[in-house]
């Protein structure tokens, strides 16, 4: 009931592991989370220590994971910590995992262009030109507000944004 949910910004440090389990689809992989401090004697930034979490991610999560991420990918992953000790042949370890509730790349340390998994339909998949599955087409939704009452319509010209 009471678990400890974390949100850990840092790099992706291994290839994803993708499974098909009876259970469904599973990923992880291992995530580095190094801190930084300004030095104020050599005025300039240090990195300070680094933490290794274990992100496990399942179902569809499991499966945009493993198609999206690389290794080096600054991200953000929120889930449930998980800290586990154990003996081992008289070597006692400790490893801390994070059952991923929500994974994304990190936007203040790049860009990302996100595309919408394709839902499959009972029988047949779409095929997109290269031979992958496409997304059905949908109309485009109308982002414009709509004018008050009385006030003419009129043609809006786009904006270039800089």
């Amino acid at each position: 009931m009471n678990e400890t949910i974390i949100c850990a910004v840092g790099n992706v440090a291994t290839q994803p592991v993708y499974r098909e389990l009876a259970t469904g689809p599973s990923a992880r992989f291992r995530l580095a989370v190094t801190s930084r401090y300004l030095d104020r004697g050599k005025n300039e930034w240090t990195d300070g220590h680094t933490n290794f979490f274990t992100v496990w991610a399942n179902r569809q999560l499991a499966t945009n994971a493993a198609a999206s991420l690389n290794v080096g990918d600054p991200v953000v992953v929120q889930g449930r910590l998980k800290v586990r000790s154990d003996v081992r042949e008289g070597q006692s370890w400790t490893s801390a995992d994070i059952d991923a509730l929500a994974i994304g790349h990190d936007l203040a340390r790049g860009t990302s262009a996100f595309r919408r998994a394709p839902k499959p339909e009972a029988g047949a998949v779409p095929v997109g030109a290269a031979g992958t599955a496409a997304a059905p087409a949908r109309p485009e939704p109308d982002w414009e507000t709509p004018p008050a009452d009385g006030e003419p319509q009129q043609a809006r010209e786009p904006v270039a944004v800089t």
